[in-house]
């Protein structure tokens, strides 16, 4: 008879935060308003996409859309955080991608359904190579080239809500801890990804990830 013993069962604790409609540009190309506060959806530590492995596009959808975001990654334990100290509780940033599986959302978004089976399914969330923050410069730029040519383009000096009003409007439902990550919102130019694509995001002109579509 086959006995288990000292068996430890460790559970993830980060959680992947993200903010929908943050440049008034994308809410436009896809029909929407632009909000008056940051409309917010989770994605489980299950949706991190391994960085060097490819994304495999589900059998559930036939269109699957990049979003490419610059990300965040929280550094200390806050909860209702004051907008003004907002900068000392992340060092780091990045850029990601948000997979979308877009004809899943129209369906949910038409019933009046939560959006997570379109944006939280497994490997749907890229994380790009951390960098430390005192390297850049705000407002950051940063650019996605989907088979070396330019997709998506973006200023956080014109997201709707900074990276500071994110995380004191964020922190005032969800205790932010240590590893959590932020996805800042897209910018204009989504669309769809095929097999053979190869999509490259840069911070500024450094190389965040490299991600091929199969």
């Amino acid at each position: 008879m086959n006995h288990i013993k000292n068996v430890r069962i460790t559970f993830a604790r980060m959680k992947i935060i993200c903010v929908g409609r943050n440049y008034v540009a994308h809410a436009k190309e896809l029909g929407n308003e632009a909000p008056t506060e940051p409309v917010i959806f989770l994605k489980p530590d299950s949706s991190i996409l391994n960085q060097r492995e490819p994304f495999y596009i589900p059998d559930f959808s036939n269109d699957i859309h990049y979003e490419t975001e610059l990300i965040i990654r929280i550094n200390r334990i806050g909860k209702h955080i004051n907008e003004k100290f907002a900068h000392k509780y992340y060092d780091q940033i990045s850029i990601g991608i948000d997979f979308t599986a877009r004809d899943l959302q129209q369906k949910l978004k038409e019933k009046g359904l939560p959006w997570e089976l379109a944006k939280g399914f497994d490997r749907s969330a890229v994380v790009g190579k951390w960098q430390n923050k005192e390297n850049f410069t705000a407002p950051y730029t940063f650019t996605m080239h989907l088979n070396k040519q330019l997709a998506q383009q973006g200023d956080t000096s014109l997201m709707l809500f900074s990276i500071d009003k994110i995380i004191a409007f964020v922190s005032q439902y969800y205790t932010l801890k240590i590893g959590d990550i932020i996805f800042t919102g897209t910018p204009s130019g989504v669309g769809k990804v095929s097999p053979g694509d190869v999509l490259i995001g840069h911070l500024e002109d450094v190389e965040c990830f490299k991600v091929k579509i199969k």
